[in-house]
This record gives C-alpha cells, structure tokens and sequence, in this order.
C-alpha cells in the first residue's frame, strides 16, 4: 500500500489527528483518541485499531492489556480532512479503561453529570495495577 493516502490528513502541529471509534452495528460512539502517521498506518495495515496515547507518549494498541482490541471494519476521513472515523467491532464489548461500552457514560442534567450506563466489567480485573 501507497503512503500517498496519508498525505490527504490535516495533521496538527504535533502531528496528530484526532480518531473517533464507532460500533459498526449499533453505532455507538465508543471513544476519542488520537492517531499518529505511524500508528494510522499500522492500523490499516493489520485491522485492529492502533493509537498514539498523548499521555505515554507512545504507540497504544487498543486491548494490549485488557484483551479488549478493536477489529477495523473502515477508515473515514472527515469533509475538512482533519478528523478521522473508525467503524469497528469491539471485542469483549467494552472500549472504556472503566470498564464501559463507552467512555461517554456521564450525561448533563440540569447542572450536574449524571452516570447513565453500568460498568460491565471490573476494571480491576481488566488491568494490571
């Protein structure tokens, strides 16, 4: 595969993109991350989602420790060329570290976040401490 594809993304000054992780078939937005050229190019290549934890520092395989990956079903590229979309499959059911379908759990009402979905897995059991 070409890189020229790459050359189409609007990279922020640091070289990153942000990357929103949709369930295929519910469409449910599952999380926000972010993509690097490499970890973009990785992803592509071998179906799992991959990304660049701003945090670490580092290239983070989705499901490296909790076994949680993200199976790639497409890549979109949004109209001003500056956010990407992964449809996927998540495996195990669960994207967020806390143990959720999705780490947008907290709804606004009135004036405070309300917590609106159940943790379905133990994220004390998902990751090493």
């Amino acid at each position: 595969m070409s890189d020229a594809w790459l050359n189409k993304i609007n990279w922020s000054a640091e070289g990153l993109v942000p990357v929103i992780a949709q369930d295929e078939k519910s469409g449910k937005v599952l999380m926000v991350a972010w993509m690097n050229r490499d970890t973009i190019k990785l992803t592509a290549e071998t179906g799992e989602a991959v990304y660049w934890s701003r945090s670490r520092k580092r290239i983070w395989r989705k499901g490296e420790e909790s076994g949680h990956v993200q199976k790639v079903k497409a890549i979109y590229l949004d109209c001003d060329e500056d956010v990407i979309l992964l449809t996927v499959e998540q495996v195990g059911g669960v994207a967020c570290h806390t143990g959720r379908q999705s780490c947008f759990f907290n709804k606004l009402e009135r004036d405070q976040w309300v917590v609106i979905t159940p943790i379905i897995k133990d994220p004390t059991k998902i990751y090493k401490q």
